[in-house]
């Protein structure tokens, strides 16, 4: 299925999981949890503040050797988002940071191989935020101890007021 058909598709409109695809066009779903939804809109809240040289989004459809992949938060620069605009249906090259939230569903082998994806399709820093909050920074290099791009970024998320 080309993503055009699962963006336009009428039963995959309101379903509570995200959508990918695989490198055949076969849909691929992943159920999320409120946790990882808290995760995640402290990343973009984050950026909103301190990334003022470019935009995050949520729910990022980035295209890959292996279909379209949909990235938890991505960061993208003014540049990038003149080269590529804004009214797109999915990226046909990655934002320059990608980040992955933990789910449940989730293995280490289909995070890895989500890393690579996304350097392959241009991304300078993949960030990985575990099921603890902790932050995992790396690049086509390897990992790394901080950001390059966002050294303030913290190494731990914090989404309990308790």
């Amino acid at each position: 299925m080309e993503w055009r058909e699962v963006i336009e598709h009428p039963s995959l409109r309101d379903l509570p999981f995200k959508i990918e695809t695989n490198e055949w066009g076969k849909i691929m779903m992943t159920p999320a949890t409120y946790t990882h939804g808290l995760y995640q809109g402290r990343i973009i809240g984050w950026f909103e503040r301190h990334g003022e040289e470019g935009r995050a989004s949520g729910e990022c459809p980035i295209q890959t050797s292996k279909g379209v992949k949909v990235a938890d938060v991505a960061w993208a620069s003014r540049a990038f988002l003149k080269k590529h605009g804004v009214h797109n249906l999915f990226l046909s090259e990655s934002p320059e940071i990608v980040v992955e939230v933990a789910s449940p569903s989730n293995s280490a082998a289909e995070m890895q191989e989500k890393k690579l994806l996304y350097f392959e399709a241009g991304a300078r820093e993949f960030w990985f935020c575990d099921g603890e909050g902790n932050m995992h920074f790396s690049n086509p290099r390897g990992e790394l101890e901080r950001s390059e791009l966002f050294g303030e970024f913290p190494e731990h998320i914090d989404i309990d007021f308790a």
